[in-house]
C-alpha cells in the first residue's frame, strides 16, 4: 500500500513507519519537525528510516499540517490509499497562552487531514487516554462518556473523535481512532516519565515523582503500540458510518514509584527522588480495557514492562555510547 504517516518523525511514528516499510509499502513520510520538540533528535529517527531495508520506499516531506493547501497539494500528488495521522501537539501541562497550540495543530491540523484525506480507504489517528477524564470507572472502556477531560489537550483530542465522526458520516470516510496509554520505549519523547527518569538516574540528578509515585500508568510498548496501529490499519470499520474508537494499552497498570524501580534495577542504581503532589491535569490512574481491540484485530500487547524497561535501558546505553 501507499501510506501518509504524519508525524513521521516521532516516537510512535517512527516505529510505525519503520514497520509498514518493512512489510514493503510505501512510506509518505510528513512532519513540520516543530522545534518546541527534539529536533535532532528526530532527524536521528528519519535518518534511521532511510537506512532500514525497504528504504527505497520512504519519502519525506517538511508539511505542517496547519498549512491545509500545503498539505492538500500533497495529498493530490501523492495519493495515498491510507493514513496515519499521528503529528500533534503534545503533552497535558500547557496552559494559558501555550495552549494555543494544541488547538492549531490538533484541531485546525486534523480537520486539513479530514479535507485531504476524501476518498482514501482508512484513516488511522492518534487520540488519547486523557479523554477519559475526571470520574471514569476503570478499566477505561471505550463507550464510557469521555466529558471530563482535565487538559486542553485531552480536549483537543476529544474533539478529534467528534470531527472523525462527522466526516465518517457526511463522507462515508473511514476513520478509526487509537487511544494510547503511556508508550514507552526506544527513541522515546525525551519529556515523558520514562526517558526524563532513565536520563535523571544516569545522570545521578533528582527526580520529581508526582503524586508521591503513587499515580498508575498502562505503561505500553511502542513494539505493541506500531503492531497495532498496523493491524487496525489493514481493517477499515465495517459499520455504517465506517467509525470506531479503540484502546491501545497493555491492560495492567502500574505504580509511577514500581516504574522506577524497574529502571533503577536494570540501570544499577538508586534514584534522588522528590516527592511532590500531583499536578492539575493529571489523571489519577489510566488503565485500558483492550477487549474491542483483540476483537477487532487478534492482536494482545505480548511486551511485559519489566521486559520492556530492560528494552530500553540496553538501546539507550548504546544510543548514548555509554
Amino acid at each position: 500500500m501507499r501510506v501518509l504517516v504524519t508525524g513521521a518523525a516521532g516516537f510512535i511514528g517512527h516505529h510505525v513507519s519503520a514497520r509498514l516499510l518493512a512489510r514493503g509499502d510505501a512510506v509518505i513520510g510528513v512532519d513540520n519537525l516543530d522545534p518546541s520538540g527534539d529536533v535532532p533528535l528526530k532527524q536521528a529517527r528519519l535518518a534511521r528510516l532511510r537506512s532500514l531495508p525497504g528504504a527505497e520506499g520512504f519519502t519525506f516531506h517538511a508539511v505542517d499540517v496547519t498549512d491545509g493547501e500545503s498539505l492538500r497539494s500533497l495529498f493530490e500528488r501523492e495519493r495515498p490509499e491510507r493514513v496515519v495521522h499521528l503529528a500533534a501537539r503534545v503533552g497535558v501541562r500547557a496552559r494559558g497562552p501555550a495552549a494555543r497550540g494544541y488547538l492549531d495543530t490538533n484541531v485546525t491540523g486534523f480537520l486539513h487531514v479530514l479535507e485531504a484525506a476524501r476518498g482514501v480507504e482508512h484513516l488511522v489517528y492518534a487520540s488519547s487516554s486523557s479523554v477519559y477524564g475526571v470520574g471514569t470507572p476503570v478499566p477505561f472502556r471505550e463507550d464510557a462518556a469521555a466529558d471530563h477531560p482535565l487538559s486542553v489537550y485531552a480536549a483537543t483530542k476529544r474533539m478529534d473523535e467528534l470531527l472523525a465522526h462527522t466526516a465518517s458520516h457526511l463522507h462515508g470516510l473511514p476513520t478509526t481512532g487509537l487511544r494510547f496509554f503511556t508508550v514507552y520505549g526506544p527513541w522515546g519523547r525525551p519529556d515523558m516519565a520514562p526517558m526524563l527518569f532513565l536520563r535523571a538516574l544516569r545522570e545521578g540528578r533528582p527526580i520529581d515523582l508526582y503524586g508521591e509515585g503513587r499515580m498508575r500508568r498502562d505503561f505500553t510498548h511502542v513494539d505493541d503500540v506500531a503492531e497495532a496501529v498496523v493491524r487496525v490499519l489493514d481493517r477499515p470499520p465495517s459499520v455504517t458510518p465506517p467509525y470506531r474508537l479503540l484502546n491501545v494499552g497493555r491492560g495492567e497498570p502500574v505504580a509511577m514509584r514500581d516504574f522506577l524501580a524497574l529502571l533503577e534495577r536494570h540501570v544499577g542504581t538508586r534514584a534522588k527522588v522528590n516527592l511532590l503532589p500531583a499536578q492539575p491535569g493529571e489523571l489519577d490512574a489510566t488503565w485500558a480495557d483492550t477487549s474491542a481491540l483483540e476483537r477487532e484485530t487478534d492482536f494482545r500487547a505480548r511486551v511485559p514492562v519489566e521486559e520492556g524497561v530492560a528494552r530500553l535501558v540496553a538501546w539507550d546505553l548504546e544510543h548514548s555510547g555509554r
